[in-house]
């Protein structure tokens, strides 16, 4: 072969080169990310070039110049190959970072106890949706700069984008709407506990109140045993024996309710061993028994839950002393029926007396009373008298209760706590 004609074939295999790598850069400019290249449809383009430019060249120089183009063909493949795969290593930095802050809020919320509703895991809706834009071929045109570098994927997936109308709630919504419930569940029932500290007409008001909102909160511990309170205030005010039974009826149902859903609430064990009480004035005497049984046992519950209450210790102090004044023949009915009857004694009555006035000096007009009446059946009567003066130290109040309700009437009003007290100054007299 001459040299010019070695020339003519260097300088044509340059320009094919060039020619080439023109063709690379043009296709690196137009080409969508995550779009891949139709390989097939360039080599079929090539070839038709190839064979229509080699028909003309001699065997040696024809083959140098297949081999030279087979190679270039090799690295346009790897090149497409390399381009796809950084296509899909954004992709998945995108998945990433949307999928993690979700996560940690999913696990916060079952830390917390709060994952009562069964959401879409952020993870798999992201892949869902990362699935069906690689089908659908839908992406945004990313520079071959931000293709060739680690600084580029961030740049171009890492920025702010907006989000859908479902999964802004989705970020949202679980943590701003269960921090509203509580907030409005923890407005209501102060609002119901101030009604509950006020005059008859506020009692029936926190009543209706909490009727109203029985449905909502029926799964509620706290909702449920102030409701049963409530049924306890107007047990109290109503007059009507029918009335009274009701009351009393669906009061024990709600506070039973609340216990069987938590029971280490010691307010719930609390209102049913009053509703229990209450329940023993319309009973027969086997059920009556039956339910001082029932308020021991929840009234003891309460106190080991909450030891710092003067008021339990009161209504303990009342059912050691009704228990210690039971005639031979009631404990022997006690006896027949239950196997093993309830036992007390004046002793432990006063100590559960000595116990609320301790915690709460002056705590209620009833609790000087029944000190009293202790001391007087134990024959100590100056001490007897002592807690007398102490009672009428204090002023009654005639329309309400000094104190919250308890077992058969063992918060009368004031007005009656003053006629045992006269009574029992009469016989200390004698």
């Amino acid at each position: 072969m001459s040299p010019f004609e070695n020339k003519g074939l260097i300088l044509g295999i340059m320009a094919g080169t060039a020619g080439i790598s023109l063709m690379v850069i043009w296709y690196r400019k137009i080409r969508k990310p995550g779009a891949a290249v139709r390989i097939p449809v360039l080599l079929d383009a090539s070839n038709r070039l190839n064979s229509v430019g080699l028909q003309n060249e001699p065997p040696n120089e024809q083959g140098a110049v297949m081999v030279l183009h087979g190679r270039q063909l090799q690295i346009l493949e790897k090149l497409n190959d390399l381009l796809v795969s950084v296509d899909e290593l954004k992709r998945e930095v995108k998945f990433l970072k949307e999928a993690i802050p979700k996560l940690e809020e999913l696990v916060r919320k079952e830390l917390q106890g709060k994952g009562d509703v069964q959401r879409v895991s952020p993870s798999h809706r992201a892949t869902k949706r990362r699935k069906a834009e690689t089908a659908s071929g839908a992406a945004e045109t990313t520079s071959s700069e931000e293709a060739e570098s680690e600084g580029g994927y961030l740049t171009a997936y890492t920025d702010s984008e907006g989000d859908s109308e479902e999964e802004k709630e989705f970020k949202k919504s679980p943590d701003a709407i269960a921090k509203s419930e509580d907030i409005e569940l923890f407005d209501f029932l102060q609002r119901v506990d101030n009604l509950h500290k006020g005059s008859e007409d506020d009692k029936k008001e926190g009543f209706r109140l909490l009727l109203e909102k029985d449905d909502k909160y029926e799964n509620c511990v706290d909702f449920l045993w102030r409701l049963a309170r409530a049924y306890g205030d107007l047990f109290d005010m109503t007059a009507d024996a029918n009335e009274k039974r009701k009351y009393v009826a669906d009061g024990k149902i709600k506070a039973e309710k609340a216990v069987q859903l938590d029971d280490r609430s010691a307010e719930s064990h609390q209102w049913f061993a009053i509703m229990c009480g209450y329940m023993s004035q319309f009973e027969s005497v086997q059920n009556k028994i039956r339910n001082g049984y029932l308020f021991k046992e929840h009234l003891d519950k309460a106190i080991e839950l909450k030891p710092q209450d003067p008021f339990l210790y009161y209504l303990n102090g009342r059912w050691c002393y009704s228990v210690a004044q039971l005639s031979w023949i009631e404990k022997k009915v006690a006896a027949t029926l239950f196997g093993t009857p309830p036992t007390s004694t004046v002793e432990e009555a006063l100590q559960n007396f000595l116990k609320a006035e301790e915690m709460h000096p002056g705590y209620s007009k009833y609790n000087y009373v029944y000190l009293a009446k202790c001391y007087k059946d134990l024959g100590q009567k100056n001490n007897a008298l002592k807690y007398c003066d102490s009672a009428l130290s204090i002023l009654s109040v005639t329309n309400e209760h000094d104190t919250p309700l308890g077992l058969e009437g063992l918060f009368p009003k004031d007005k009656e706590a003053q006629k045992d007290l006269e009574a029992l100054l009469l016989t200390l007299k004698l």
